[in-house]
């Protein structure tokens, strides 16, 4: 399986990365993709700006963790996962998370997967600022239960 992780403060090509997600096996028959932006509305407060930060090498083991943890339950050739850091304005693209596959079942799981496990376990910390105020935002609560929804007595948390 190609698997492909950055963080970073430039931003992406998302038709390239898609080429690439393509180009990655012949057997790749389904690509699911996602793509985050920064909002410019959050909690009724209109966004300025929103900074991000991350612990170099710790969050790019547990993004491996959890494509690991996907590579367990789905068919994969191919994985893609981008997160931007630093200052970003409303409306930048924050993330992109890309899947190949042999189906698009796999595909659009996986991608889902993937996206539930980096709002709850990659470490990341994102600021707010707003006209008046900045802070630091914490995991909502329906972003641990779509992770949940993943778990099973079969299966460890990632």
């Amino acid at each position: 399986m190609r698997r492909r992780i950055c963080v970073q403060e430039t931003v992406f090509d998302v038709a390239e990365e898609t080429r690439e997600i393509r180009e990655a096996s012949h057997k790749v028959g389904g690509i699911a993709t996602f793509l985050g932006v920064v909002r410019d509305i959050n909690e009724d407060a209109e966004v300025a700006n929103l900074y991000l930060e991350h612990y170099p090498g710790m969050t790019e083991s547990q993004i491996n963790k959890i494509i690991d943890g996907a590579a367990d339950r789905w068919q994969i050739h191919a994985v893609t996962v981008i997160h931007r850091i630093g200052h970003l304005l409303p409306n930048d693209e924050i993330v992109f998370v890309g899947v190949g596959s042999e189906h698009r079942g796999d595909a659009f799981a996986v991608c889902e997967y993937v996206m539930d496990y980096l709002k709850t376990q990659a470490t990341f910390w994102k600021k707010e600022q707003t006209g008046t105020t900045s802070r630091w935002l914490s995991t909502r609560q329906t972003d641990v239960e779509a992770a949940g929804r993943w778990s099973s007595d079969e299966t460890e948390e990632v």
